[in-house]
């Protein structure tokens, strides 16, 4: 008697722990690995790179903790601002793919539906009126403006469940009001406060720290389990809602779990470094293509996202050096024409 054949799925391998068994994306893992190269290797440029040349033998001395001359140089100043760029490039490219996976549409990311504007306009409006006094007071109004506009527009889009079209729609709507009340807030502020408020709504890196990474690396740790959930109920809406209700699946939770971590991390690394736009909106669905998978990758999104602000700093501060610009004008220069580009495929019909 012959014995049945396992059978098997095209482009995945089975891994088996104990009676655990694994579907893994070939082409997934090997992007991952991919941009896992490409960012060491971006971090350790950035770390190499500025007013004076460190060599990468040094570089890497002093992230190992080794004595250096270069000491100061590489892990005083410029590790601590990679360190947030990472961070925050970790946690945009995830909110983007799980805002994404709720929206079922490649245009929503936290910059579109509202979050990101939530906390700008918090953070403007809570400086203007001296509320908002000190550096260190910046990402706790920011996060708070944040959840603020993630719960308004999900609020908003609620009739009898949450439909996806309608949840784009909302936060257009929302960021547009909350990008008219910013600039009536900067109107109320000195001159000061409205130069200040302009370079943190911009998205910038400049001065930040460790105070800055800690927090965020907290939150993303919290995330993880969470972050792994939604990877498994990915599948469970990647159907049509009556397939989905008819086997039973819960959408209404499932997108309501997605889109508060979603919107948690935005906040969160709006808090950081201020909105870096663009970054959200644009790192799923590169991850996406590289690795031509069926639902959004959400730990590719997450390396694309780092990988997109780290160079972006770099270029950043090298750019017009000594003067340093906000790592948000150089995500911005890159973001806006692909946005151009993907409302120009989807007026033509493009599938994604």
């Amino acid at each position: 008697m012959s014995t049945p054949s396992a059978v098997s799925l095209r482009g995945y391998t089975v891994l088996r722990a104990g009676r655990a068994s694994f579907l893994l994306h070939r082409r997934s893992a090997a992007t991952a690995a991919g941009l896992l190269a490409a960012l060491a290797c971006a971090v350790v440029a950035s770390l190499c790179l500025g007013e004076s040349t460190v060599p990468p033998g040094e570089v890497v001395r002093v992230v190992l903790g080794r004595p250096s001359p270069h000491e100061l140089v590489v892990g005083g100043f410029r590790l601590p601002r990679v360190v947030v760029g990472l961070l925050v490039g970790t946690a945009l490219g995830l909110a983007g793919a799980l805002v994404q996976t709720v929206a079922r549409n490649p245009l929503a990311s936290p910059d579109v539906v509202g979050v990101s504007w939530g906390a700008t306009a918090t953070v403007v409006g809570l400086t203007a009126y001296g509320v908002v006094g000190s550096p260190g007071e910046v990402p706790f109004a920011a996060v708070a403006g944040g959840l603020a506009a993630g719960l308004l527009v999900y609020l908003l889009a609620w009739r009898r469940g949450l439909h996806a079209q309608r949840f784009v729609l909302v936060g257009i709507g929302v960021s547009v009001a909350l990008s008219s009340l910013t600039s009536l807030f900067l109107t109320r502020g000195d001159g000061l406060q409205a130069q200040a408020a302009a370079v943190w709504m911009t998205g910038s890196l400049n001065g930040s720290g460790y105070d800055q990474a800690g927090g965020l690396a907290l939150v993303l740790l919290a995330a993880l389990p969470v972050a792994l959930w939604a990877a498994r109920a990915q599948r469970s809406i990647s159907f049509d809602d009556a397939t989905a209700v008819g086997l039973g699946l819960r959408l209404d939770r499932i997108r309501l779990g997605m889109a508060l971590l979603g919107t948690v991390l935005a906040s969160c690394a709006a808090g950081a470094a201020g909105p870096v736009d663009f970054v959200a909106l644009t790192a799923p669905q590169i991850a996406l293509r590289l690795t031509r998978s069926a639902q959004i990758p959400l730990f590719c999104s997450a390396l694309t996202g780092a990988l997109a602000v780290v160079p972006a700093d770099l270029l950043a501060r090298r750019l017009l050096a000594p003067t340093e610009l906000p790592v948000g004008v150089v995500t911005g220069l890159v973001g806006a024409p692909y946005l151009m580009w993907l409302l120009v495929r989807s007026r033509r019909g493009g599938s994604r």
